[in-house]
Protein backbone atom coordinates (compact mmCIF):
# COMPACT_ATOMS: atom_id res chain seq x y z
CA UNK A 1 0.00 0.00 0.00
CA UNK A 2 1.45 3.38 -1.15
CA UNK A 3 1.36 6.52 1.32
CA UNK A 4 -0.04 9.35 -0.72
CA UNK A 5 1.43 12.35 -1.36
CA UNK A 6 -1.21 14.28 -1.28
CA UNK A 7 -2.07 16.24 2.19
CA UNK A 8 -6.04 15.62 3.36
CA UNK A 9 -6.92 16.86 6.50
CA UNK A 10 -9.79 15.74 9.44
CA UNK A 11 -10.45 19.73 7.97
CA UNK A 12 -11.59 18.67 4.32
CA UNK A 13 -14.25 15.70 5.64
CA UNK A 14 -12.92 13.66 2.76
CA UNK A 15 -15.99 10.91 4.37
CA UNK A 16 -19.46 13.16 3.96
CA UNK A 17 -19.49 11.71 0.56
CA UNK A 18 -20.02 8.12 1.69
CA UNK A 19 -22.95 8.43 4.35
CA UNK A 20 -26.84 10.02 4.69
CA UNK A 21 -26.32 11.29 7.66
CA UNK A 22 -26.43 15.10 9.14
CA UNK A 23 -23.16 16.58 9.84
CA UNK A 24 -24.36 18.50 12.41
CA UNK A 25 -27.04 18.45 14.85
CA UNK A 26 -28.74 19.66 17.19
CA UNK A 27 -28.83 17.89 21.49
CA UNK A 28 -30.33 18.26 24.36
CA UNK A 29 -29.49 21.09 26.68
CA UNK A 30 -30.36 19.74 30.14
CA UNK A 31 -29.51 16.27 31.53
CA UNK A 32 -29.54 13.16 30.73
CA UNK A 33 -33.14 12.90 32.46
CA UNK A 34 -34.51 15.72 30.36
CA UNK A 35 -33.79 13.94 27.37
CA UNK A 36 -35.63 10.61 28.96
CA UNK A 37 -38.32 12.30 30.34
CA UNK A 38 -39.06 13.94 26.88
CA UNK A 39 -39.56 10.06 25.35
CA UNK A 40 -41.27 9.23 28.37
CA UNK A 41 -44.52 12.14 27.82
CA UNK A 42 -44.16 11.48 23.94
CA UNK A 43 -44.50 7.46 23.69
CA UNK A 44 -46.04 6.65 27.50
CA UNK A 45 -47.39 4.05 26.88
CA UNK A 46 -44.03 2.29 24.73
CA UNK A 47 -41.94 -0.04 26.43
CA UNK A 48 -38.91 0.99 28.41
CA UNK A 49 -37.43 -2.21 29.26
CA UNK A 50 -37.72 -5.45 29.47
CA UNK A 51 -36.30 -7.71 32.72
CA UNK A 52 -36.68 -11.74 31.97
CA UNK A 53 -40.36 -12.30 31.68
CA UNK A 54 -42.04 -8.84 32.23
CA UNK A 55 -42.04 -5.24 30.68
CA UNK A 56 -42.37 -2.07 31.68
CA UNK A 57 -43.67 1.43 29.87
CA UNK A 58 -41.79 4.60 29.92
CA UNK A 59 -44.50 5.53 32.56
CA UNK A 60 -43.97 3.44 34.38
CA UNK A 61 -39.94 3.95 34.61
CA UNK A 62 -40.20 7.63 35.05
CA UNK A 63 -42.45 6.68 38.25
CA UNK A 64 -40.05 5.02 39.37
CA UNK A 65 -37.50 6.88 38.95
CA UNK A 66 -39.27 9.84 40.71
CA UNK A 67 -39.78 7.76 43.69
CA UNK A 68 -36.01 6.71 43.86
CA UNK A 69 -34.92 10.44 43.44
CA UNK A 70 -37.23 11.00 46.43
CA UNK A 71 -35.53 8.60 48.16
CA UNK A 72 -31.89 10.28 47.34
CA UNK A 73 -33.27 13.49 48.81
CA UNK A 74 -34.10 12.32 52.14
CA UNK A 75 -31.37 10.51 52.35
CA UNK A 76 -29.23 13.93 52.12
CA UNK A 77 -27.46 13.28 48.50
CA UNK A 78 -27.13 17.02 47.39
CA UNK A 79 -26.19 18.07 44.03
CA UNK A 80 -22.79 17.28 42.33
CA UNK A 81 -22.36 14.86 45.62
CA UNK A 82 -21.55 11.26 43.81
CA UNK A 83 -23.28 8.04 44.28
CA UNK A 84 -22.03 5.00 43.51
CA UNK A 85 -24.00 1.88 41.83
CA UNK A 86 -21.61 -1.29 41.98
CA UNK A 87 -24.81 -3.30 39.48
CA UNK A 88 -25.42 -5.61 37.05
CA UNK A 89 -28.18 -4.78 34.45
CA UNK A 90 -31.04 -5.21 36.35
CA UNK A 91 -33.92 -2.42 36.82
CA UNK A 92 -32.19 -0.76 39.85
CA UNK A 93 -29.48 0.12 38.16
CA UNK A 94 -30.90 1.79 35.74
CA UNK A 95 -33.76 3.63 37.95
CA UNK A 96 -31.67 4.81 40.28
CA UNK A 97 -29.09 6.05 37.67
CA UNK A 98 -31.33 8.65 36.14
CA UNK A 99 -32.76 9.19 39.62
CA UNK A 100 -29.18 10.11 40.56
CA UNK A 101 -29.30 12.73 37.20
CA UNK A 102 -32.58 13.76 38.01
CA UNK A 103 -31.44 15.34 41.21
CA UNK A 104 -28.61 17.32 40.11
CA UNK A 105 -25.54 14.44 41.61
CA UNK A 106 -23.44 11.92 39.43
CA UNK A 107 -23.18 8.24 38.89
CA UNK A 108 -20.16 6.39 39.79
CA UNK A 109 -20.69 3.04 37.82
CA UNK A 110 -18.33 0.52 39.47
CA UNK A 111 -18.09 -3.45 38.10
CA UNK A 112 -19.86 -5.54 40.65
CA UNK A 113 -17.00 -8.25 40.46
CA UNK A 114 -14.04 -5.39 41.12
CA UNK A 115 -11.93 -6.50 44.14
CA UNK A 116 -12.68 -5.44 47.90
CA UNK A 117 -9.60 -2.91 47.32
CA UNK A 118 -10.60 -1.72 44.00
CA UNK A 119 -13.98 -1.07 45.35
CA UNK A 120 -12.70 0.67 48.04
CA UNK A 121 -10.30 2.93 45.65
CA UNK A 122 -13.23 3.98 43.73
CA UNK A 123 -15.15 4.69 46.27
CA UNK A 124 -12.37 7.13 48.07
CA UNK A 125 -11.39 8.08 44.78
CA UNK A 126 -14.64 9.78 44.49
CA UNK A 127 -15.71 10.50 48.16
CA UNK A 128 -18.90 8.50 47.26
CA UNK A 129 -21.85 8.85 49.91
CA UNK A 130 -24.25 6.10 49.06
CA UNK A 131 -23.95 3.24 47.44
CA UNK A 132 -26.54 0.70 45.64
CA UNK A 133 -24.99 -2.80 45.39
CA UNK A 134 -25.99 -6.53 44.34
CA UNK A 135 -26.56 -8.78 46.85
CA UNK A 136 -23.41 -10.79 45.26
CA UNK A 137 -21.22 -7.93 45.64
CA UNK A 138 -21.99 -7.45 49.13
CA UNK A 139 -19.33 -9.16 51.15
CA UNK A 140 -16.66 -7.40 49.01
CA UNK A 141 -18.03 -4.18 50.27
CA UNK A 142 -18.87 -5.17 53.94
CA UNK A 143 -14.68 -5.51 54.31
CA UNK A 144 -13.79 -2.40 53.32
CA UNK A 145 -17.01 0.21 53.64
CA UNK A 146 -15.26 1.56 57.11
CA UNK A 147 -12.75 2.99 55.14
CA UNK A 148 -14.70 5.11 52.86
CA UNK A 149 -17.15 8.09 53.13
CA UNK A 150 -20.37 5.84 52.42
CA UNK A 151 -22.86 6.47 54.76
CA UNK A 152 -26.10 4.84 53.05
CA UNK A 153 -25.93 1.06 51.62
CA UNK A 154 -28.32 -0.16 49.58
CA UNK A 155 -28.79 -3.80 48.87
CA UNK A 156 -30.32 -5.01 45.34
CA UNK A 157 -31.29 -8.61 44.16
CA UNK A 158 -31.33 -9.13 40.61
CA UNK A 159 -34.83 -10.61 41.47
CA UNK A 160 -36.40 -7.62 41.69
CA UNK A 161 -38.98 -6.80 38.91
CA UNK A 162 -38.86 -10.91 37.91
CA UNK A 163 -42.14 -12.67 37.93
CA UNK A 164 -42.92 -14.66 41.36
CA UNK A 165 -41.70 -17.62 39.45
CA UNK A 166 -38.52 -16.36 38.63
CA UNK A 167 -38.21 -14.71 41.97
CA UNK A 168 -38.43 -17.92 43.79
CA UNK A 169 -35.83 -20.31 41.27
CA UNK A 170 -33.48 -17.31 41.96
CA UNK A 171 -33.69 -17.47 45.81
CA UNK A 172 -34.08 -21.54 45.56
CA UNK A 173 -31.01 -21.89 43.02
CA UNK A 174 -28.95 -18.84 42.65
CA UNK A 175 -28.75 -16.74 45.70
CA UNK A 176 -26.14 -17.45 47.79
CA UNK A 177 -27.17 -17.40 51.34
CA UNK A 178 -24.06 -15.48 53.55
CA UNK A 179 -24.08 -16.22 57.66
CA UNK A 180 -24.01 -13.44 59.63
CA UNK A 181 -25.28 -10.92 56.87
CA UNK A 182 -28.12 -9.12 59.27
CA UNK A 183 -25.55 -9.47 61.88
CA UNK A 184 -23.27 -7.67 60.08
CA UNK A 185 -25.62 -4.73 59.60
CA UNK A 186 -26.38 -4.59 62.66
CA UNK A 187 -22.37 -3.60 63.95
CA UNK A 188 -22.79 -1.45 60.26
CA UNK A 189 -25.52 0.83 62.10
CA UNK A 190 -24.44 0.43 65.65
CA UNK A 191 -20.30 1.17 65.44
CA UNK A 192 -19.79 2.48 62.11
CA UNK A 193 -22.95 4.80 61.72
CA UNK A 194 -23.65 3.31 57.99
CA UNK A 195 -27.00 3.06 57.33
CA UNK A 196 -27.80 -0.26 55.38
CA UNK A 197 -31.26 -0.68 53.18
CA UNK A 198 -33.08 -3.26 51.16
CA UNK A 199 -33.75 -1.51 47.53
CA UNK A 200 -37.68 -1.53 48.97
CA UNK A 201 -37.06 -0.09 52.16
CA UNK A 202 -34.78 2.55 50.86
CA UNK A 203 -37.71 3.87 48.25
CA UNK A 204 -40.32 4.06 51.29
CA UNK A 205 -37.72 6.73 52.76
CA UNK A 206 -38.45 8.82 50.05
CA UNK A 207 -42.53 8.99 51.13
CA UNK A 208 -41.86 11.82 53.92
CA UNK A 209 -39.65 14.10 51.63
CA UNK A 210 -42.67 16.66 50.47
CA UNK A 211 -40.07 18.77 48.35
CA UNK A 212 -39.51 18.58 44.77
CA UNK A 213 -36.30 16.50 44.18
CA UNK A 214 -36.05 17.63 40.70
CA UNK A 215 -32.72 19.97 39.86
CA UNK A 216 -32.06 21.68 36.60
CA UNK A 217 -28.61 21.08 34.96
CA UNK A 218 -26.74 22.02 31.98
CA UNK A 219 -25.81 19.46 29.61
CA UNK A 220 -22.08 20.60 30.09
CA UNK A 221 -22.52 19.46 33.59
CA UNK A 222 -20.62 16.69 34.88
CA UNK A 223 -23.31 13.38 35.11
CA UNK A 224 -21.34 10.29 35.04
CA UNK A 225 -17.78 8.05 36.22
CA UNK A 226 -17.05 5.68 34.55
CA UNK A 227 -13.00 3.95 35.19
CA UNK A 228 -10.65 2.75 33.06
CA UNK A 229 -7.01 2.33 32.97
CA UNK A 230 -5.85 5.88 31.43
CA UNK A 231 -2.96 6.43 29.77
CA UNK A 232 -0.59 4.28 32.80
CA UNK A 233 -2.97 1.49 32.99
CA UNK A 234 -3.58 2.33 36.76
CA UNK A 235 -7.76 2.85 37.37
CA UNK A 236 -8.66 6.57 36.54
CA UNK A 237 -12.09 8.14 36.96
CA UNK A 238 -13.58 9.34 33.51
CA UNK A 239 -15.97 12.89 33.93
CA UNK A 240 -18.30 12.93 31.46
CA UNK A 241 -20.98 15.07 31.22
CA UNK A 242 -24.87 15.30 30.25
CA UNK A 243 -24.13 16.40 26.53
CA UNK A 244 -21.53 13.41 25.86
CA UNK A 245 -24.54 10.58 26.41
CA UNK A 246 -26.87 13.10 24.70
CA UNK A 247 -24.88 13.24 21.73
CA UNK A 248 -23.91 9.62 21.33
CA UNK A 249 -27.52 8.85 21.73
CA UNK A 250 -28.72 11.72 19.47
CA UNK A 251 -25.65 10.75 16.38
CA UNK A 252 -26.34 6.87 16.68
CA UNK A 253 -30.07 7.58 16.33
CA UNK A 254 -29.28 9.69 13.03
CA UNK A 255 -27.09 7.06 11.97
CA UNK A 256 -29.22 4.48 12.00
CA UNK A 257 -32.52 6.55 10.91
CA UNK A 258 -33.64 4.16 8.26
CA UNK A 259 -33.98 0.82 10.41
CA UNK A 260 -34.64 2.60 13.71
CA UNK A 261 -38.61 3.16 14.85
CA UNK A 262 -39.68 3.98 18.03
CA UNK A 263 -40.93 0.57 20.24
CA UNK A 264 -37.81 -1.30 18.49
CA UNK A 265 -35.71 -3.67 20.81
CA UNK A 266 -32.19 -3.72 22.25
CA UNK A 267 -30.79 -6.20 23.60
CA UNK A 268 -28.41 -4.53 26.77
CA UNK A 269 -25.88 -7.38 26.91
CA UNK A 270 -23.17 -5.24 27.34
CA UNK A 271 -23.05 -3.79 31.13
CA UNK A 272 -23.91 -0.70 32.65
CA UNK A 273 -20.59 0.07 34.35
CA UNK A 274 -19.34 -0.06 30.95
CA UNK A 275 -19.61 3.16 28.76
CA UNK A 276 -20.70 0.95 25.28
CA UNK A 277 -23.25 -0.82 27.69
CA UNK A 278 -24.35 2.71 29.65
CA UNK A 279 -24.18 4.87 26.94
CA UNK A 280 -25.10 3.13 23.40
CA UNK A 281 -27.28 -0.18 24.83
CA UNK A 282 -28.88 2.28 27.13
CA UNK A 283 -29.22 5.76 27.14
CA UNK A 284 -29.53 5.66 23.07
CA UNK A 285 -31.76 3.19 23.16
CA UNK A 286 -33.80 5.57 26.36
CA UNK A 287 -34.07 8.74 24.71
CA UNK A 288 -35.18 7.04 21.46
CA UNK A 289 -38.19 5.01 22.56
CA UNK A 290 -36.77 2.09 22.19
CA UNK A 291 -37.53 -1.00 24.43
CA UNK A 292 -34.18 -2.41 26.59
CA UNK A 293 -33.92 -5.75 27.29
CA UNK A 294 -31.60 -6.16 30.18
CA UNK A 295 -29.77 -8.79 30.57
CA UNK A 296 -27.55 -9.32 33.64
CA UNK A 297 -25.64 -11.59 33.00
CA UNK A 298 -24.93 -13.49 29.73
CA UNK A 299 -24.41 -17.22 29.24
CA UNK A 300 -23.75 -18.27 25.67
CA UNK A 301 -26.30 -21.19 26.08
CA UNK A 302 -29.28 -18.67 27.22
CA UNK A 303 -28.23 -16.41 24.24
CA UNK A 304 -30.08 -18.59 21.62
CA UNK A 305 -33.20 -18.47 23.84
CA UNK A 306 -32.66 -14.50 24.46
CA UNK A 307 -32.72 -13.78 21.01
CA UNK A 308 -36.01 -15.91 19.87
CA UNK A 309 -37.99 -14.37 22.58
CA UNK A 310 -36.98 -11.43 22.63
CA UNK A 311 -36.51 -10.54 18.67
CA UNK A 312 -33.84 -7.96 18.81
CA UNK A 313 -34.18 -5.59 16.31
CA UNK A 314 -30.51 -4.22 17.74
CA UNK A 315 -27.68 -6.24 19.10
CA UNK A 316 -24.72 -4.55 20.71
CA UNK A 317 -21.79 -6.26 21.35
CA UNK A 318 -17.91 -7.42 21.73
CA UNK A 319 -16.53 -9.90 19.17
CA UNK A 320 -16.56 -12.68 21.56
CA UNK A 321 -20.24 -12.52 21.95
CA UNK A 322 -20.87 -12.66 17.99
CA UNK A 323 -18.63 -15.68 18.24
CA UNK A 324 -20.51 -17.57 20.53
CA UNK A 325 -23.63 -16.37 18.60
CA UNK A 326 -22.32 -17.98 15.23
CA UNK A 327 -21.61 -21.81 17.04
CA UNK A 328 -24.77 -21.99 19.28
CA UNK A 329 -25.89 -25.35 17.44
CA UNK A 330 -29.45 -24.31 18.77
CA UNK A 331 -29.57 -21.24 16.37
CA UNK A 332 -29.32 -24.23 13.73
CA UNK A 333 -32.43 -22.88 11.20
CA UNK A 334 -33.48 -20.24 13.38
CA UNK A 335 -35.46 -17.64 11.28
CA UNK A 336 -33.66 -14.23 12.59
CA UNK A 337 -34.83 -11.87 10.43
CA UNK A 338 -35.57 -9.31 13.51
CA UNK A 339 -32.27 -8.52 13.65
CA UNK A 340 -31.66 -5.32 11.44
CA UNK A 341 -28.37 -4.37 12.88
CA UNK A 342 -25.47 -5.56 14.67
CA UNK A 343 -22.60 -3.27 16.16
CA UNK A 344 -19.27 -4.67 16.96
CA UNK A 345 -17.38 -2.62 19.40
CA UNK A 346 -15.35 -2.55 22.46
CA UNK A 347 -12.55 -4.60 20.86
CA UNK A 348 -10.78 -5.15 17.32
CA UNK A 349 -12.97 -7.75 15.11
CA UNK A 350 -10.88 -9.55 12.45
CA UNK A 351 -12.18 -9.71 8.57
CA UNK A 352 -12.72 -13.30 9.17
CA UNK A 353 -15.02 -12.90 11.86
CA UNK A 354 -16.48 -10.51 10.46
CA UNK A 355 -17.55 -12.24 7.22
CA UNK A 356 -18.38 -15.13 9.32
CA UNK A 357 -21.01 -13.36 11.06
CA UNK A 358 -22.68 -11.42 7.65
CA UNK A 359 -22.73 -14.85 6.35
CA UNK A 360 -24.50 -16.37 9.09
CA UNK A 361 -26.47 -13.39 9.23
CA UNK A 362 -27.60 -14.29 5.76
CA UNK A 363 -28.01 -17.52 6.43
CA UNK A 364 -31.24 -16.84 9.17
CA UNK A 365 -32.81 -14.16 7.04
CA UNK A 366 -31.31 -11.37 8.32
CA UNK A 367 -30.57 -8.30 6.25
CA UNK A 368 -27.79 -7.49 8.40
CA UNK A 369 -24.48 -6.69 8.41
CA UNK A 370 -21.75 -6.26 10.84
CA UNK A 371 -21.61 -2.49 11.43
CA UNK A 372 -17.67 -1.69 13.02
CA UNK A 373 -17.60 0.81 15.82
CA UNK A 374 -14.47 2.44 17.88
CA UNK A 375 -14.11 4.64 20.55
CA UNK A 376 -12.71 4.46 23.97
CA UNK A 377 -14.50 5.44 27.52
CA UNK A 378 -13.12 9.02 27.53
CA UNK A 379 -15.11 9.35 24.42
CA UNK A 380 -18.11 7.99 26.01
CA UNK A 381 -17.43 4.48 24.22
CA UNK A 382 -18.23 5.09 20.64
CA UNK A 383 -17.46 8.01 18.14
CA UNK A 384 -16.61 6.17 14.57
CA UNK A 385 -18.50 3.40 12.60
CA UNK A 386 -18.77 2.22 9.16
CA UNK A 387 -21.40 3.09 6.86
CA UNK A 388 -23.95 0.20 6.33
CA UNK A 389 -23.11 0.42 2.83
CA UNK A 390 -19.65 1.31 2.79
CA UNK A 391 -17.65 -1.20 4.35
CA UNK A 392 -13.79 -1.19 3.84
CA UNK A 393 -11.79 -4.45 5.22
CA UNK A 394 -10.38 -3.70 8.92
CA UNK A 395 -11.91 -0.09 8.67
CA UNK A 396 -12.68 1.36 12.00
CA UNK A 397 -15.12 3.99 9.45
CA UNK A 398 -15.98 7.40 9.63
CA UNK A 399 -16.45 9.66 12.34
CA UNK A 400 -19.92 10.43 14.08
CA UNK A 401 -21.60 14.02 13.61
CA UNK A 402 -19.89 16.96 15.35
CA UNK A 403 -16.91 14.51 15.87
CA UNK A 404 -13.79 15.21 14.15
CA UNK A 405 -10.66 12.62 13.90
CA UNK A 406 -7.09 13.34 12.56
CA UNK A 407 -3.60 11.07 12.76
CA UNK A 408 -0.90 12.95 14.20
CA UNK A 409 2.74 11.55 13.99
CA UNK A 410 3.34 10.32 17.40
CA UNK A 411 4.40 12.59 20.24
CA UNK A 412 3.55 15.58 17.79
CA UNK A 413 0.36 17.89 17.27
CA UNK A 414 1.57 17.58 13.76
CA UNK A 415 -0.83 16.38 11.76
CA UNK A 416 0.12 13.16 9.67
CA UNK A 417 -0.23 12.32 5.48
CA UNK A 418 -2.66 10.17 4.15
CA UNK A 419 -1.83 6.36 5.13
CA UNK A 420 1.08 7.33 7.50
CA UNK A 421 0.32 5.29 11.01
CA UNK A 422 -0.07 7.97 13.77
CA UNK A 423 -1.94 8.31 17.04
CA UNK A 424 -5.38 8.56 16.79
CA UNK A 425 -7.04 11.70 18.13
CA UNK A 426 -10.95 13.22 18.54
CA UNK A 427 -12.29 16.26 19.38
CA UNK A 428 -16.72 16.55 19.68
CA UNK A 429 -18.88 16.53 21.90
CA UNK A 430 -18.67 13.11 23.38
CA UNK A 431 -15.14 13.82 24.49
CA UNK A 432 -14.45 13.43 28.56
CA UNK A 433 -14.25 16.57 30.94
CA UNK A 434 -11.52 14.85 32.27
CA UNK A 435 -9.71 12.50 34.85
CA UNK A 436 -11.16 12.57 38.52
CA UNK A 437 -8.62 14.30 40.48
CA UNK A 438 -5.76 13.43 38.04
CA UNK A 439 -5.21 17.01 36.27
CA UNK A 440 -1.49 15.87 35.37
CA UNK A 441 -2.48 12.68 33.37
CA UNK A 442 -5.90 14.83 32.03
CA UNK A 443 -3.39 17.57 30.61
CA UNK A 444 -1.31 14.45 29.19
CA UNK A 445 -4.45 13.82 27.05
CA UNK A 446 -6.96 16.50 26.30
CA UNK A 447 -4.34 19.07 24.59
CA UNK A 448 -5.16 22.01 22.14
CA UNK A 449 -3.56 22.19 19.21
CA UNK A 450 -2.80 24.83 17.14
CA UNK A 451 -6.48 24.95 15.14
CA UNK A 452 -8.25 25.83 18.42
CA UNK A 453 -9.64 23.12 19.02
CA UNK A 454 -9.44 20.30 22.04
CA UNK A 455 -8.28 16.91 21.28
CA UNK A 456 -7.62 13.61 22.74
CA UNK A 457 -5.19 11.60 22.41
CA UNK A 458 -6.30 8.22 22.50
CA UNK A 459 -2.81 6.21 22.31
CA UNK A 460 -4.06 4.14 19.61
CA UNK A 461 -1.87 4.16 16.66
CA UNK A 462 -4.06 3.90 13.27
CA UNK A 463 -4.47 5.95 9.74
CA UNK A 464 -6.57 7.61 7.35
CA UNK A 465 -7.09 7.12 3.49
CA UNK A 466 -7.86 9.01 1.19
CA UNK A 467 -11.55 8.54 1.61
CA UNK A 468 -11.62 9.80 4.90
CA UNK A 469 -12.16 5.95 6.63
CA UNK A 470 -10.02 5.63 9.47
CA UNK A 471 -7.65 2.44 10.64
CA UNK A 472 -6.93 1.19 13.52
CA UNK A 473 -4.07 -0.82 13.69
CA UNK A 474 -2.95 -1.05 17.81
CA UNK A 475 -2.82 0.18 20.78
CA UNK A 476 0.20 2.45 21.29
CA UNK A 477 2.17 0.30 23.90
CA UNK A 478 0.76 -3.11 22.33
CA UNK A 479 3.53 -1.53 19.43
CA UNK A 480 6.06 -4.50 18.94
CA UNK A 481 8.84 -2.69 17.96
CA UNK A 482 11.56 -5.88 16.52
CA UNK A 483 15.09 -5.22 14.95
CA UNK A 484 13.78 -1.23 14.52
CA UNK A 485 10.67 -2.36 12.50
CA UNK A 486 7.36 -1.64 13.63
CA UNK A 487 4.81 -4.39 14.48
CA UNK A 488 1.17 -4.19 14.73
CA UNK A 489 -0.05 -7.17 16.50
CA UNK A 490 -3.64 -6.73 15.47
CA UNK A 491 -2.86 -6.88 12.40
CA UNK A 492 -0.90 -10.57 12.55
CA UNK A 493 -3.75 -11.64 14.61
CA UNK A 494 -6.29 -10.72 11.55
CA UNK A 495 -4.35 -12.81 9.45
CA UNK A 496 -3.70 -16.17 11.55
CA UNK A 497 -7.79 -15.95 12.17
CA UNK A 498 -7.94 -16.66 8.72
CA UNK A 499 -5.74 -19.82 8.67
CA UNK A 500 -8.58 -22.79 8.78
CA UNK A 501 -7.39 -24.37 12.10
CA UNK A 502 -7.54 -21.07 13.98
CA UNK A 503 -10.43 -20.50 16.21
CA UNK A 504 -8.96 -17.23 17.62
CA UNK A 505 -5.01 -15.88 18.27
CA UNK A 506 -3.54 -12.99 20.56
CA UNK A 507 -0.04 -11.82 19.27
CA UNK A 508 2.84 -10.11 21.43
CA UNK A 509 5.98 -9.00 22.01
CA UNK A 510 8.52 -10.86 24.32
CA UNK A 511 12.06 -9.58 24.93
CA UNK A 512 14.57 -10.81 22.96
CA UNK A 513 18.29 -10.21 23.88
CA UNK A 514 18.99 -9.95 19.53
CA UNK A 515 16.12 -8.04 18.40
CA UNK A 516 15.02 -5.99 21.61
CA UNK A 517 11.69 -8.19 21.05
CA UNK A 518 10.36 -11.17 18.79
CA UNK A 519 6.91 -11.62 18.02
CA UNK A 520 4.92 -14.48 19.46
CA UNK A 521 1.74 -15.90 18.74
CA UNK A 522 -0.72 -17.29 21.54
CA UNK A 523 -3.29 -19.39 19.58
CA UNK A 524 -6.93 -21.15 20.13
CA UNK A 525 -7.37 -24.07 17.72
CA UNK A 526 -11.16 -25.33 15.88
CA UNK A 527 -12.65 -27.95 17.46
CA UNK A 528 -11.41 -31.02 15.56
CA UNK A 529 -8.12 -29.54 15.41
CA UNK A 530 -4.41 -31.09 17.08
CA UNK A 531 -1.61 -29.20 17.87
CA UNK A 532 0.91 -30.83 15.43
CA UNK A 533 4.24 -30.27 13.91
CA UNK A 534 2.29 -30.25 10.55
CA UNK A 535 -0.46 -27.36 11.59
CA UNK A 536 2.23 -25.13 12.83
CA UNK A 537 4.22 -25.53 9.77
CA UNK A 538 0.84 -24.92 7.84
CA UNK A 539 0.10 -21.74 10.33
CA UNK A 540 3.75 -20.78 9.55
CA UNK A 541 3.38 -21.42 5.82
CA UNK A 542 -0.06 -19.16 6.25
CA UNK A 543 2.15 -16.66 7.74
CA UNK A 544 4.50 -16.37 5.09
CA UNK A 545 2.08 -15.82 2.12
CA UNK A 546 0.72 -12.49 4.13
CA UNK A 547 3.36 -11.28 6.55
CA UNK A 548 7.08 -8.95 6.14
CA UNK A 549 9.72 -11.68 7.35
CA UNK A 550 10.81 -9.93 10.38
CA UNK A 551 6.91 -9.87 11.40
CA UNK A 552 6.26 -13.19 11.01
CA UNK A 553 5.67 -14.83 14.79
CA UNK A 554 8.75 -16.58 16.03
CA UNK A 555 7.65 -18.69 18.69
CA UNK A 556 3.88 -20.26 18.84
CA UNK A 557 1.49 -21.35 21.95
CA UNK A 558 -1.32 -23.17 22.08
CA UNK A 559 -4.16 -23.18 24.44
CA UNK A 560 -7.36 -24.25 25.47
CA UNK A 561 -8.94 -20.35 25.79
CA UNK A 562 -7.43 -16.75 26.35
CA UNK A 563 -8.30 -15.05 29.40
CA UNK A 564 -11.12 -12.42 29.12
CA UNK A 565 -11.75 -8.79 31.00
CA UNK A 566 -14.84 -8.29 33.23
CA UNK A 567 -16.37 -7.07 29.91
CA UNK A 568 -15.14 -10.05 27.36
CA UNK A 569 -12.44 -8.44 25.64
CA UNK A 570 -8.88 -11.04 25.35
CA UNK A 571 -6.84 -9.65 28.21
CA UNK A 572 -3.43 -9.11 26.45
CA UNK A 573 -2.40 -7.26 29.47
CA UNK A 574 -2.39 -10.78 31.58
CA UNK A 575 -0.87 -12.80 29.29
CA UNK A 576 1.90 -9.97 28.41
CA UNK A 577 2.67 -10.43 32.09
CA UNK A 578 2.48 -14.23 32.50
CA UNK A 579 5.04 -13.89 29.52
CA UNK A 580 7.54 -11.68 31.27
CA UNK A 581 7.63 -14.78 34.10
Amino acid sequence: MKKSKKKISYIDKPWTKFYDWPCSLEYESGSMYDAVSKIAKEYPDAKAYTYFDKSYTYEDFMKRVNEAAYALKARGIKENEIVSICMPNTPQAIILFYAVNMIGAIAQMIHPLSSEKEIEFYLKDSKSKLILVVDAAYDNLFKIVKNTYIKDVVIAYPSYDMSIYKSTLYFLFKHKKRPGRFFKELLYKVFNDISVFSWKKFLDKGLNYSNNPYVKRDKKDAAVILYSGGTTGTPKGIVLSNLAFNAVGTQLFNIFHETNKVGETILAIMPVFHGFGLGVCVHTAMINATNVVLVPQFKPDDFAQILIKNKPGFIIGVPSLFQSMINNSLLDGADLSFIHNIVCGGDMISSSLKKSIDEFLEKHNSNAKVVVGYGLTEATASSCVTPRNHYKENSIGIPFPDTYYKIVKIGTHEEANVLEDGEICISGPAVMMGYLNTPRETMQVLREHDDGMLWLHTGDIGCMDKDGFFFFKTRLKRLIVTNGYNVYPSYIEDILDKHEAVYISLVIGVSDPYRGQKVKAIIVLKDGYMNTPELEESIKNHCKKYIAKYAIPKEFEYKKELPKTLIGKVNYREVEKENKK
